[in-house]
C-alpha cells in the first residue's frame, strides 16, 4: 500500500479494510477492494481518503471504492456522507466534470444483425456526434436557451425534439435536478457551455457499441430487458467546459468562506463552506445547473445515436428497440436520507467518481426498478468490459448506496503517451476484433487499457465486499473516442 504502515490497516471482512481515526479525523477511513486492489492504491490517494475524514459533519466513514486514485481534494472513487444541517459542501468532493456519467441504450439486435454494418454505424455516429477537446456543437443555443436547459434539464431538450417522453423515467433525477439556478453560474461558464452543448468531449469519454457477453443474474436481467448476445450502446460523458468552469469558479469562492466560518481542513483542496451558508447554497444551485447540462448533453447524443442506427439499418429507433435502460451520474453531491446510528438523517452525499446504487425499495428508484434497484452502470475503457450492477442493503448501510464508477486510472495521461503511440493502441485493439475511431491519436494513447486498473478486479471487489450484485458483463465491438 505504498508508504503506508500496513499494521494500521484493519481487515473488517473480505473486500473491506479500515484505517482507524487519528489526529483530527472525525471518522475512520474505509477502503473497499480485494487485497490486490488495496495494495496498489497510491500513497497520495490514501492520504486524501484520510483528509476527507476531517470534514465537519462527516458521518460513518470516509469511503474509498475499489477504483480509488489520486484526485483534487477527494480521491476519485471517494464518497462522503455529510450532515446537511451541521456539515460542509466541498467542490473537490464533486470534481471538475460535474455529472460525468453513463447511459445505456438497449436494442433488439444481435451481433449477427449488425456485423456487416458495424463500421458504417461507427462512421455515422462519428459524423453525427461532435467529439474531441475542442468539439463544437451542431446546436447553436442562445444564452437564454442555455439558461432554460440548465434549469429545466432533459424535459427542455425533449420538447425541442431530442428524444422520447418516456426517456425521462429512466434517467437519475428524471433528468432534472431540482433547485438548479442559471443565475448562480458565471458568464464565463455560460460562454464555455453554449458551443459545447451536445458534444462528447475527450479523455475517457466514449460511445461504444457493445455485446452482452454474459448475464450473471438472469432474473434481474430479464426485468431490465437484457440478455446474452444483445447489442447495446453505452454513452459516457459529462458537463464539458461548462462544469469545469463552475467548479473552478466556486473553488475560488470557498477559501474566503472558510476564513469567514472558521473551517479548518488539512488540505486546501478540500476548501468548503457550510451547506446552509449562502456560499454553500450558491455552489449547490450552480452544481445542479451543471448536472442538468450533462443530462441534456447525453440526451442529445443519444438522439443522434438513434438517428445513426435508423439511417444505417433502415428502420426507426422504436422498431430497433432503442430504449434507454438508465442514465446515472458519478460526480455529484446529493441530498439523501440515510440511517445513522438507528436514526434517519438528512445528508449531503458527495460522490466523486462513484455511482449511486440504491437497492430495491428506496424512494430514489424509478417505478420500473422499485423491485430490483436501479441499474448501476460501470464502464470499462477501450478493450475492456463494462458492467451493469444493482445495489444491496449492505451497500446502502456502508457506502450510502454507492459503488465504483469505472476502472480508475493507474497511469497519468503523459505516462501513457510515453508508453505507446495512438496508432499502436488502435492496431492492437483492432487485432482483437474491435473497430476503433478516435478524434485524435494522442487521445487513443492516453486512454489505452493499460492506463487503468483491471475493471474485472474492481467489479469483483464490489461484489466481494457486498456492495453490489453483477447483472451483466458487456464487451466492446466498436468504440468512438473523443
Amino acid at each position: 500500500m505504498n508508504n503506508m504502515d500496513l499494521e494500521n490497516v484493519k481487515k473488517i471482512r473480505d473486500g473491506v479494510y479500515e484505517l482507524p481515526k487519528e489526529h483530527g479525523m472525525k471518522v475512520p477511513a474505509r477502503i473497499y477492494g480485494t487485497e490486490k486492489i488495496v495494495k496498489e492504491i497510491e500513497a497520495g490517494a490514501i492520504q486524501q481518503i484520510k483528509n476527507v475524514a476531517y470534514l465537519p459533519g462527516i458521518q460513518k466513514y470516509s469511503i474509498a471504492l475499489p477504483d480509488a486514485h489520486l484526485g483534487y481534494g477527494f480521491s476519485i472513487g471517494g464518497v462522503a456522507g455529510i450532515d446537511y444541517n451541521e456539515g460542509v459542501v466541498s467542490p473537490g468532493g464533486v470534481g471538475y466534470d460535474i455529472n460525468c456519467g453513463v447511459r445505456l441504450v438497449k436494442t433488439n439486435l444481435t451481433e449477427k444483425d449488425i456485423k456487416p454494418k458495424l463500421k458504417e454505424l461507427l462512421d455515422e455516429m462519428f459524423s453525427a456526434v461532435p467529439a474531441g477537446l475542442g468539439g463544437k456543437s451542431k446546436l447553436r443555443l442562445s444564452q437564454q436557451e442555455l439558461a432554460e436547459a440548465l434549469e429545466q434539464g432533459v424535459p427542455w431538450v425533449i420538447k425541442k425534439g431530442y428524444g422520447w417522453e418516456k426517456d425521462l423515467e429512466h434517467i437519475e433525477e428524471n433528468g432534472q435536478m431540482k433547485g438548479a439556478k442559471a443565475g448562480k453560474v458565471s458568464a464565463k461558464a455560460m460562454q464555455r457551455g453554449m458551443p459545447q452543448f451536445g458534444t462528447l468531449g475527450s479523455g475517457n469519454h466514449f460511445l461504444e457499441i457493445q455485446r452482452i457477453e454474459k448475464v450473471l443474474d438472469v432474473g434481474i436481467a430479464k426485468k431490465f430487458g437484457l440478455e446474452e448476445g444483445q447489442i447495446v450502446v453505452m454513452i459516457h460523458c459529462g458537463s464539458r467546459g461548462f462544469g469545469h468552469q463552475v467548479a473552478s469558479d466556486y473553488l475560488n469562492v470557498m477559501p474566503p468562506a472558510m476564513n469567514k466560518y472558521g473551517i479548518k481542513v488539512p488540505d486546501k483542496q478540500l476548501c468548503s463552506a457550510p451547506i446552509n451558508s449562502q456560499e454553500g447554497q450558491d455552489y449547490l444551485a450552480a452544481m445542479k445547473a451543471a448536472v442538468n447540462y450533462a443530462f441534456c448533453n447525453r440526451q442529445v447524443i443519444m438522439h443522434w445515436v438513434r438517428e445513426s442506427f435508423e439511417k444505417v439499418l433502415g428502420k426507426d429507433a422504436e422498431s430497433l428497440g432503442m430504449e434507454l435502460l438508465y442514465d446515472i451520474c458519478h460526480n455529484v453531491a446529493k441530498e439523501e436520507e440515510h440511517e445513522i446510528e438507528g436514526k434517519k438523517k438528512k445528508l449531503l452525499v458527495h460522490r466523486k467518481g462513484a455511482t449511486r446504487a440504491m437497492p430495491a425499495g428506496r424512494v430514489e428508484n424509478p417505478k420500473d426498478f422499485m423491485e430490483t434497484g436501479h441499474p448501476a452502470l460501470i464502464p470499462g475503457t477501450m478493450g475492456t468490459a463494462s458492467y451493469v450492477l444493482v445495489g444491496t442493503e449492505t451497500g446502502l448501510q456502508e457506502t450510502f448506496g454507492s459503488v465504483a464508477h469505472g476502472a480508475g486510472r493507474t497511469m497519468s495521461r503523459h505516462a501513457a503517451m510515453r508508453m505507446k503511440r495512438g496508432e499502436q493502441v488502435k492496431k492492437e485493439l483492432e487485432a482483437k476484433g474491435e473497430i476503433i475511431k478516435g478524434a485524435s491519436m494522442g487521445g487513443l494513447a492516453e486512454e489505452m487499457p493499460e492506463a487503468y486498473k483491471d475493471v474485472d478486479e474492481v467489479v469483483k471487489s464490489v461484489e466481494i465486499a457486498g456492495l453490489g450484485k453483477i447483472v451483466s458483463r458487456h464487451v466492446p465491438l466498436a468504440v468512438m473516442k473523443g
